[in-house]
């Protein structure tokens, strides 16, 4: 996954529902000429078969933060 899209998806994390709703409305509004069905799917490689392994094995995968939680720990 590149760069931009982590930061994309670090930023949809930590938002309110309202922000979230707004972003979505972004998406179907200035890329509703793209269609779900037109994204590729791939294979996972080495490192996302990892990933999934580790998310099964690891408890620490299964923590979550509230937003309110994160945000603070940021210091937003």
């Amino acid at each position: 996954m590149s760069a931009v899209k982590e930061r994309i998806l670090g930023a949809i994390t930590v938002m309110t529902e309202a922000d979230a709703a707004v972003v979505w409305n972004f998406i179907m509004n200035q890329l509703s000429n793209h269609s779900w069905d037109n994204i590729e799917e791939i294979e996972p490689d080495e490192w996302d078969r990892q990933m999934l392994d580790d998310i099964k094995k690891d408890p620490d995968c299964r923590e979550f933060l509230s937003s309110e939680e994160t945000m603070k720990q940021l210091g937003l």
